[in-house]
Formats: structure tokens, sequence, C-alpha cells
């Protein structure tokens, strides 16, 4: 299945949902502003948000005019381009150390597949010929550390590990003096998801850059956030939440195959400012995708 294929399948439903709500706007009609206005009320409806909507319709509308399209029906082209525009505000290619291994701490509040998505970037950069590690450095929710040995034997690389309630930043040393010695190009780490005390977190994670940091020149190279894209407008209350305890690099939307809110992903990029880099479009080991916005777009908005 081609990129387009599996994008299209996996927003099959937020396809609908917008489609659904565009085709009764665009049918046989002049293009007017109330046109405009009803493709606003259909982008907010599709949790893109007021703001993201807003942007959406006057990138559409200044397309509409330099191409000088009168009809309704010529607008879904310039949606998709309008809406690659917006999501190629920020770059999506992953960040890798230039020399040694790269480090990437995956962030996210329990219950948004954090622990599934490492299991997944772990069988794509296998796949791609890479040498993969992990860290179980969430060491304080039960079951944490064994859901991630059973993604590693799952995906067929190593976990480095230490017993539940141990201190995060010395998994993370471990697992770079591992990575160093076993010459990976890449260690995945799992972190707490709690942010319930947002300061307790915040400390943990301080730590764990000061350790990475020392160990390793640039590290952590990225810092990804899971986000649950079924959730909508609140995964983007989470990417705020998140921004003020650690400086996010890069988001994983996932779900997103079980979901209509897909246009969750374009005010993460616009209004948050951070990239998406990777999106969750259904439950397989290679279901989960790097970030394509031309195929995003087409997917979205095309029937």
């Amino acid at each position: 299945m081609g990129l387009f294929d599996r994008f299209k399948k996996g927003l099959q439903k937020s396809r609908s949902s917008l489609v659904e709500r565009l085709g009764g706007i665009f049918k046989s009609r002049k293009l007017d502003e109330s046109v405009y206005e009803e493709m606003e009320e259909a982008f907010i409806a599709a949790d893109m948000g007021v703001e993201t909507a807003l942007a959406l319709v006057d990138e559409v509308r200044a397309l509409a005019k330099r191409n000088r399209i009168e009809n309704a029906e010529d607008l879904p082209p310039l949606m998709v381009e309008a809406m690659r525009h917006i999501l190629e505000e920020t770059p999506s290619e992953m960040n890798w150390a230039k020399e040694g291994p790269t480090l990437v701490l995956v962030v996210g509040v329990n219950g948004a597949g954090k622990t599934t998505s490492i299991g997944k970037l772990a069988h794509h950069y296998l796949e791609d010929g890479k040498r993969v590690l992990l860290a179980a450095a969430d060491t304080f929710r039960a079951a944490a550390i064994e859901q991630l040995l059973a993604w590693g034997e799952r995906a067929g690389c190593d976990v480095v590990r230490h017993s539940q309630g141990a201190d995060p930043a010395a998994v993370i040393f471990d697992a770079i003096q591992a990575g160093k010695a076993r010459n990976v190009d890449i260690i995945l780490c799992d972190t707490a998801g709690r942010l319930q005390n947002k300061s307790h977190l915040m400390a943990e994670l301080a730590k764990i850059h000061k350790v990475a940091m020392r160990e390793l020149p640039g590290a952590p190279h990225e810092v990804l956030l899971v986000l649950d894209g079924t959730t909508g407008q609140n995964g983007l209350s989470q990417a705020k939440v998140f921004k003020e305890v650690v400086d996010v690099t890069g988001i994983i939307v996932t779900k997103l195959d079980g979901t209509a809110k897909g246009g969750i992903v374009l005010p993460i990029v616009h209004e948050q400012g951070i990239p998406v880099k990777w999106i969750g479009l259904g439950e397989q080991m290679d279901d989960l995708q790097p970030f394509d916005a031309q195929a995003f777009a087409e997917a979205v908005c095309r029937p």
C-alpha cells in the first residue's frame, strides 16, 4: 500500500466527516462570502479550532482570488494546498545526532499510546536497517517496564531497565552507555506520564535532560509528545501543558483511524508551533507512519 493510500485508509472517518459537511456547501454554488462562512463552520466542527479554521479559510480565499475561481465546486484542490501550507509551517523530519546514538525522549499522559508508539518506532527503524535500543525510564507506573519489554521482544531489540521505583535518570545513563558500547543508531526512551504533579514531572525530566546532555552531546535530540487523536481539542490542551514542562520538538498523534477528529493535527502545528512527526493510522506494527503534509491534506479533503 502506497503512502497516500495508507493515509486515506487511516483517515477515513475524518475525511468522511469533513467531506459530508462540505458537500452541500460546494454543490452548484457561485463562490461568495457565505461559502467561506460555512466552510469555516465545517472546519471548526472538524476540531480545527477557531484560530486555525480562520487561517485556513483566509488561505483558501487568497488562493481562489489568485486563481480567479468563481464556483465553489472548484475549491477542494485549493483546500488541499492551503492545508499543506499550514502543515508545512514546521519541519516534520526527525533530528539525528551528527555522531553517536540519537537519543529520543517520548513523553505523554498515560493511555495516549506512548509505549505502543515506542514499540512501533523501534519496528520502523529496525526495518530501515537501524540499530535500536529501548530505555524503560517510566519507573513510576506499575507494569510500564513489562509493557516495554514485551514491545522490545515483539520488535526485536534490547531494553535497558531497572526495577520499578528506580531513578529514571539512572536508566537513561545506563542506556546511553549501552548505546555507545553497542554502537546503536537510536535510543528510544519511555518516560513517566503523570501530569497531576507537574512540578515533580518537570524536575524528573530536567534531571534526565541534564544526564543526557552530559553523557551525549546534543542529547536529547528529540522530545516527542504522544497525543491520543480521539481526544480532539483536549489533545491541544495537553500540548500546551507539556510545552510548559519540557521542550517538545515533535508530536506523535495516535489512534487517528478510530476518530473523525483528525483536524486536531492542524492547530497543533499552527497554534502551538510544534511539528507533527508521526501519526498512528491503525493497530498493526507498520501503521505508525512518518507525517507527510501533502498526503494528510489530500486524505482529509478529497472525497
